[in-house]
């Protein structure tokens, strides 16, 4: 499959790596330009190419960028056939997105990124931690083998979404439709938790609406506190820990 990725942070470094040793055909661009993408993320075949250039001729564009900063890229996006899948890995977190009073006042954040782009885009692969994402692969059929939600509207987006998810090393869970989607957000007994295929049935619907933006601050505060001392700094799986104890 030809995929093109915009972003190369800490999740969409490891989707290149990834999907790209699985024999997709991947380009990836970020807001600096190719030249600033490094070897590593190059190097189990992906090319870096400029932003018009990886979601021109592609079967799916993977978006792992902030959410803030997605409807800067829409007039790149509407320029996507209406048949390619749009996949968006991103989660709001007020703290660094800014203040998006659709959002605080309850709208889905699927939903918000779909009419920012004008069009149908998938859920997938925001509800793992990057550490998580990057050491914790397993082949398929593994027992303990990590599972994410993926919601989307069209079914061939789905397919297509929950195939690639798998390429990547993770479980894919049919989390339903984008409307459905807040289950798998910040403060959600789904989201990095790294729970498996037959967990994640009952976190989804153990997720309450209310109280994920208090979840999520709390998270965030609470990292922030222990990450902010590189003499005390926990282990990378704390954060799991974290939002295990808080979100389930």
């Amino acid at each position: 499959m030809k995929i093109g990725i915009m972003g190369v942070g800490h999740i969409g470094k490891t989707l290149v790596q990834r999907l790209s040793a699985a024999g997709h055909d991947v380009k990836v661009a970020n807001s600096r330009g190719p030249e600033t993408i490094g070897a590593d993320v190059l190097a189990f075949g992906g090319r870096a190419v400029s932003a018009a250039d990886a979601v021109a001729d592609v079967d799916a564009v993977i978006l792992s960028i902030p959410l803030n900063r997605l409807p800067q890229i829409a007039p790149l996006i509407a320029k996507v056939p209406a048949d390619t899948v749009v996949i968006d890995t991103s989660n709001y977190y007020p703290a660094r997105d800014g203040r998006i009073d659709t959002l605080e006042a309850g709208q889905v954040e699927s939903l918000w990124v779909a009419e920012q782009l004008g069009r149908p885009v998938v859920k997938a692969w925001n509800a793992i931690g990057s550490d998580s994402f990057a050491k914790k692969a397993k082949p398929v059929g593994s027992p303990d083998r990590i599972a994410i939600p993926v919601a989307a509207d069209r079914e061939t987006d789905r397919k297509v979404a929950m195939a690639l998810v798998e390429d990547t090393g993770l479980d894919a869970f049919d989390a339903g439709t984008l409307a459905e989607s807040w289950r798998q957000q910040p403060g959600a007994p789904s989201y990095c938790t790294d729970l498996t295929r037959e967990e994640m049935p009952a976190a989804l619907a153990a997720a309450d609406a209310a109280r994920l933006p208090k979840r999520r601050d709390l998270a965030v505060a609470a990292i922030m506190e222990r990450f902010g001392d590189g003499t005390t700094n926990p282990d990378a799986d704390w954060a799991v820990r974290l939002n295990r104890a808080l979100c389930m």
